[in-house]
Order: structure tokens, then sequence, then C-alpha cells
């Protein structure tokens, strides 16, 4: 072999082995994926994240339909006091105690649709279908009698369906948080509490002392429009998220029987949490939300000396487990507990969201 052969495969041999690690032959051309695929990724993953407990996730990838089929069951048990009567001194009553026990209990199945126009624009629906049973134990002292009177009621039926969009309004870089608009709406397409049946209540000597519902509405019959905006911010391994709204309910005459025109009191909602990844296909969240409802007020007010309060609080603290199926379907587990009187007391809410 010549000199000038000797020096081009010299440099061959030693040119070789470095080509070789630079490539790799378990890496094969087209599997590599680029900083978008992987920007993407990250927000889904966050997405589902915060979308655990409550829906604050980030919009859906254009094109995609997501369908989540959803059953909720939630329990609410409370004890009422009514005392009519005067006192002579602190430890004696005259007049009349009233207790009762009253026991609900909701069961919802929803089904839901959520489609991504753009990589900013999602359009989402929800048809709701409750199933309401409620028991009322009460017993009256002074009447002579040691026995008490059960009384239930029960309602089933299509709930208010929702209507959704929301649009996300940055991107999330330099350490900013996701931001997304919501505008939410509700018609009454449930049976509201002014459109089922009533009957009159009497007391032992047969006087009128109020009306019942003869079954339970399945929803408000009342329009509502719900604005906000929901916020994400991924910081490994945690999601922080939270959301602020306003619901304003549309006022309705319901007759002069009803009180004339009815306004349904408007709600302040807002909550916040965090939500951590164990690994790939699992991830815990831990939430809190609150609402503040304003009261309701009548055109024509009958019960002029009744006193009622401004705005009733009713607050929630969440905590849900995921589990990832596959890269298309995932299983999330939510218990809500109420924290505040008019909460309900148990929560459970069981949601398989899927990907077409």
């Amino acid at each position: 072999m010549t000199y000038r052969m000797f020096v081009p495969a010299l440099i061959c041999s030693c040119l070789w082995p470095a080509t070789l690690a630079a490539k790799p032959e378990s890496e094969p051309e087209g599997t590599k994926i680029t900083p978008t695929q992987q920007d993407q990724e990250k927000q889904e993953h966050a997405s589902e994240i915060a979308s655990i407990t409550a829906d604050r996730g980030i919009v859906t990838r254009p094109g995609r339909l997501t369908i989540e089929p959803a059953f909720s069951y939630a329990h609410s048990n409370s004890t009422l006091v009514a005392v009519e009567g005067y006192t002579v001194i602190p430890a004696l009553l005259i007049g009349l105690i009233n207790i009762s026990e009253i026991q609900r209990d909701i069961f919802v199945s929803s089904l839901s649709f959520k489609y991504g126009f753009t990589s900013r624009l999602e359009a989402a629906v929800r048809v709701p279908w409750l199933n309401i049973s409620e028991d009322l134990k009460e017993r009256q002292a002074f009447e002579g009698t040691p026995v008490d009177t059960l009384r239930e009621s029960s309602g089933e039926g299509l709930g208010d369906v929702e209507l959704t969009i929301r649009y996300q309004l940055n991107d999330g870089l330099r350490g900013w948080p996701y931001v997304i608009g919501v505008i939410r709406v509700k018609p009454p397409t449930g049976e509201g509490p002014y459109d089922v049946d009533k009957r009159t209540v009497f007391d032992s000597e047969g006087n009128p002392i109020g009306i019942e519902l003869e079954e339970r509405p399945t929803g408000s019959g009342f329009w509502s429009f719900e604005p906000g905006f929901s916020f994400i911010l991924p910081s490994d391994p945690a999601v922080l998220y939270g959301n602020l709204s306003y619901v304003w309910t549309q006022e309705e005459d319901q007759g002069e029987e009803n009180g004339g025109i009815v306004d349904p009191g408007d709600v302040i909602r807002f909550g916040f949490g965090m939500g951590f990844a164990f690994n790939e296909r699992t991830s815990f969240s831990l939430s809190y939300d609150h609402s503040v409802i304003q009261k309701t007020t009548f055109e024509r007010d009958f019960d002029l000396l009744g006193a009622a309060f401004d705005r009733t609080h009713v607050g929630t603290l969440s905590f849900g487990l995921s589990q990832r199926l596959s890269n298309d379907a995932a299983l999330n587990l939510t218990v809500g507990i109420g924290v505040t009187e008019n909460a309900p007391n148990t929560e459970i809410t069981l949601k398989l969201p899927f990907s077409l």
C-alpha cells in the first residue's frame, strides 16, 4: 500500500467510530421529538392534572373531540330547630318547638362533549340527568305525641344543560401561567321549582301553615350566564391552578301567586388548588372551591316580617386521583367534603374522559 492510499484509510478508520456514536442504531430517523411536541405534551399533562377535581384544563387540541361520561353522588344531612314562643326565664320556654331532620341524596349522570376548533378556542356541552331523593323527619313538641312523622319526596329528569366556550388568552411563556377565559350559559332545560306541582301543608287542627313541592325540581328554572377566568401554572413536579367567575341569573315573572318578578341571587365563585404526578400515569390533586350566593328578591314579598341572610356561603374541599388508561383515555375519581353548613356533606364524582 502506498503512502497516498494509507493516509485516507487511516483517517476513515478513526472517524468511523465517532460517526456511529453520533447516530446510534437504536434511534432511527423520524422518531425524534421536536421542542414543539414536548411543549404540547407538557401542556396536556398539566391540563389533565388541573381537570381532575374541576374543569380547569387548557383548551382541547384543534380537531380533537373529547367525550366525558360522568357520574356523581352527593349526600346532605342537616337538622333544623324552629322555636315559636316566648321565654319566662332563660330555662323555661312557653310555645311550640319543631325539630326536623332532612336527608337528601342526589345522583347525577352526565355526558359532556368538548371540541377544539383552534389551538386556543374550545366549545363544550354538558347534558345532566338528575335523580333526587329527600326525606324529612320531624316531631312537634308540646303536642302530646312522641311519634316522628316522615315525609318523602323525589324528583327525576333532565337537568340544566351547560354550554361553554373557553379561549386561551396567552402562551404561558417566560414563567407566566396559562390564562383561559370562560363563558358558560345554562338554559332552564330542567324542571324548575315553579314548574312542579305544589300542595298545601296543614297543622293538626286543619289550618294551612305553608306550601311544599310535591316533587323535587331538577333545574333552576332561570337562565344563567357565567363569565370567568381560570389559571394554570406548571411548576414541576406540581401544577398550580385557580379560577374566578361571576354567575348572573336573569330575573323572570313567575306570576302574582309566586311573588311576581323573581330575581335569584347572583353568585361569586372562586377556587384554587394544586396537583402533582406520581408518574406518567397516576396524578393527585387537592383543591378548594367557594361560592357566595346572594339573596333572592321578589317583586311582591308576602313575608314582609320575615328575615333572611343577605348571602349564603358554600365551600367544598376536594381531592382527586387520576389514572391514565391510554394515550386517549383516563379515569378520574374525586371526593368532595363540605366545609360550610349549606354545602353537601359528601360528594363523589367518577369521570371517564376519552378523545377521538
